[in-house]
């Protein structure tokens, strides 16, 4: 016997009543990205949405039209003057709905985004002279327009423009708010003392600060390097030779007037590819970022454990949060593990990026055409986990109480101090200081030792005066090195 799916009782089909959600306007959002947490997200639309790529497809080829007729590269062709390029770099900044629209229409017909682009720009030369009042050339310069460009010369060159803007504009502020957030608060808590865990067990105390300043300190390198970053772009034809440019017009010095091009839009030219910039820029990007994301979930993850210890107690006026939805007493940590799991979501996509486009077939192949159009996705996962640290962090505040109840029912970490205090007074000449490990073992291994049980130890110890006064003196609270001076160290915030 077959089984219907059609029949189940717990289907929700539409032939089974129910309304389809897929025709419903405005479309709902099939992804998190663009729907639950569109306001999060939703600066990066500017940049690596699919309206904004036509838009910077644009404005590359209108660029690229201005250049040719400005360096006098195509013999002949018409010199535009200031009121012609204004109008031309008009087309792209007054590029809203309407045009989004009617570019997706001519897109239905020619089947290929960057043609669609391509006759877009066409029709607005032919409405230049009404716009223009009738005196210009813009209408008779359609042979111009995508003249020894192949859509990748294109499409490569607008990826990097506006993966560039995503980054500088909008990922990079934001990740840099969180470096800023987390020095703030080592410098806050650089004083305040903390019992360690090391393998989940009771270790040499620090400081709340230093610890925060080591993750600050991880982001601030991997920041620095994704600041770094080169955005490659090329123009040189259809397997990156210059070979319709050589022989259409021999006298032009083409890598010349290719790298001047690239260059002016900000960005590294790449004089050697295929048909294709080969993304190795790309790839780099995204495993830093990718990078980025890891030392973040390690974050959330060690917030929630802090949370879980109650060093931090959360602000419940800040989370905002209504808590678990049956247990009225608890108040769940879900900005960490909203952050967690955006974090892994991200370095899927980012890593699956990285790894993928940096093959191409021969000289082309259109995977990284639907790869990259993922790249929004990747990056959009990792700004909502940024937001969603940000407001965690935000929203606790460090528990002394609890941080000093802690270390005082450790003293048994004060093992390895007097440890090696013996055996700097061995070294320095003292008697009796043998065996120093095996004998703090011996006292604390496996039991709870008190405050009594260690001044006890260190009094029996036969130490120089001024070393036992100094053991003396120790506890847990006070055991903490020069934590909060190396909180010192993290530099300033970058702006």
């Amino acid at each position: 016997m077959s089984f219907d799916p059609s029949a189940s009782t717990g289907s929700l089909s539409a032939h089974q009543g129910f309304e389809s959600l897929a025709t419903i306007q405005p479309p709902i959002a099939l992804g998190p990205l663009d729907g639950r947490y569109r306001e999060a997200t939703a600066p990066l639309v500017d940049y690596l949405s699919e309206a904004a790529l036509n838009r910077a497809r644009l404005h590359i080829e209108i660029e690229w039209l201005i250049h040719l007729t400005s360096a006098k590269a195509l013999p002949g062709a018409p010199r535009l003057n200031d009121a012609e390029i204004a109008y031309l770099r008009s087309i792209p900044a007054t590029f809203g709905a309407e045009e989004i629209g009617e570019l997706a229409t001519i897109e239905a017909e020619t089947r290929h985004d960057v043609k669609a682009v391509e006759y877009f720009l066409k029709r607005r030369l032919d409405t230049a002279p009404a716009a223009l009042g009738g005196q210009t050339a813009l209408a008779s310069m359609h042979e111009i327009v995508h003249i020894f460009c192949t859509s990748e010369d294109i499409n490569n060159l607008a990826y990097s423009v506006v993966i560039k803007g995503a980054i500088d504009e909008v990922w990079l502020p934001a990740a840099t708010s969180l470096e800023n957030q987390l020095a703030d608060l080592a410098r806050a808590t650089a004083q305040v003392p903390m019992l360690s865990r090391t393998h989940g067990q009771t270790a040499s105390p620090t400081t709340l600060g230093k610890e925060m300043a080591v993750f600050a300190s991880r982001l601030h390198r991997q920041l620095h390097r994704i600041g770094c970053t080169e955005y490659l772009g090329k123009i040189n034809g259809a397997t990156g030779t210059f070979g319709a440019h050589a022989v259409a017009v021999p006298g032009a010095d083409w890598p010349s007037i290719s790298r001047t091009f690239v260059e002016g839009l900000g960005l590294t030219w790449n004089p050697l590819t295929t048909q294709i910039e080969p993304h190795d820029w790309q790839a780099d990007l995204y495993a830093d970022i990718a990078h980025f994301n890891r030392i973040a979930h390690n974050i959330a993850t060690d917030f929630w454990t802090y949370i879980s210890l109650d060093y931090f107690h959360q602000n419940l006026a800040a989370q905002g949060t209504t808590g678990s939805s049956t247990m009225p007493h608890k108040v769940n940590p879900i900005r960490f593990e909203n952050a967690e799991a955006n974090l892994e979501v991200s370095s899927a996509l980012l890593e699956s990026l990285a790894s993928t486009l940096v093959t191409s077939r021969l000289q082309r192949d259109l995977t990284d055409s639907t790869t990259q159009r993922n790249i929004g996705v990747g990056l959009g996962h990792s700004l909502l986990a940024i937001d969603n640290l940000k407001r965690g962090i935000a929203g606790v505040d460090p528990n002394p109480a609890v941080l000093e109840r802690d270390l005082d029912s450790s003293w048994e970490v004060l093992g390895e101090p007097i440890q090696q205090a013996m055996r700097a007074a061995e070294i320095a000449g003292a008697t009796g200081m043998g065996n120093p490990y095996e004998r703090l073992k011996g006292l604390t291994r496996g039991r709870r030792v008190t405050q009594e049980d260690m001044r006890t130890f260190i009094k029996e110890l036969g130490i120089p005066a001024d070393v036992e006064e100094r053991l003396l003196r120790l506890t847990p609270g006070s055991y903490v090195g020069l934590a909060a001076e190396l909180v010192d160290y993290l530099g300033e915030p970058r702006a």
